[in-house]
């Protein structure tokens, strides 16, 4: 088993099977990932109400840096999942909340549209992988694995020049380029879910522990908030 998202990663579940009854369902994964979503969306709600005139309230570096900690201290002690990933929830909520009030004093009602289509995005992969519309080859897992590390490491390059004030051209911008690579970017993220899908299915007929459960959630909320993410960028290009 393996994903390309870091949280599901192939050791993720390596030598976690449960001697007890208490062992990770699906059912399980699925209630722990909605009380994430929603102890997130409160979060963002409220940083939204606070995010006025474009001004970022300090509170929202809080939650990025935070939330960055509490996730590599979740990928590394999984066992803490159960207390980790609701933090983790609420600290990712304060980052988008502010966020998504940019761009909607920038674009209105384009949050309302990016929600909308992550949800969607996530349901309709669910369908499709149920049904084994798209299914899970190792041929398509390695594909999907280069195509994330790829763009991590672009990412990344282009943070590092940022630093030397040096800004790639035409990417981050709203031509037909940087849209291009937006789309992208988004299907690459989108197909991440798959593999999330994959993998804790899996994990539950593999009978690991109950708290995995809560990590198998984690994981799912790493790739939706990248979904997210890059879809109000696409919509905010598409806008431009």
């Amino acid at each position: 088993m393996r994903t390309s998202n870091p949280a599901l990663n192939s050791k993720a579940f390596q030598n976690l099977t449960s001697t007890s009854d208490q062992k990770m369902t699906i059912q399980g994964t699925i209630n722990k990932t909605a009380l994430s979503l929603f102890i997130l969306m409160a979060s963002a709600a409220w940083v939204w109400s606070k995010t006025t005139s474009g001004v970022i309230p300090p509170v929202v570096w809080l939650g990025a840096l935070g939330g960055f900690v509490v996730a590599i201290i979740t990928v590394f002690k999984k066992e803490w999942a159960p207390i980790t990933t609701p933090i983790y929830a609420a600290l990712e909520g304060l980052f988008l909340g502010a966020i998504s009030a940019i761009f909607e004093m920038q674009f209105p009602g384009i949050v309302i549209q990016a929600v909308a289509l992550t949800f969607g995005t996530m349901f309709s992969l669910l369908f499709m992988y149920q049904t084994r519309i798209i299914k899970v080859t190792q041929n398509f897992r390695m594909g999907v694995f280069a195509a994330t590390g790829a763009i991590a490491l672009f990412y990344i390059m282009s943070m590092v020049l940022g630093f030397f004030g040096i800004r790639i051209p035409f990417i981050h911008e709203g031509g037909l380029l940087g849209i291009g690579f937006s789309l992208f970017v988004v299907t690459i993220a989108a197909l991440n879910l798959v593999l999330d899908f994959d993998f804790i299915e899996q994990a539950s007929e593999a009978g690991v522990p109950k708290y995995m459960e809560w990590y198998g959630a984690f994981g799912l909320l790493v790739t939706l908030v990248w979904l997210y993410i890059e879809i109000l960028r696409l919509l905010g290009k598409l806008r431009r």
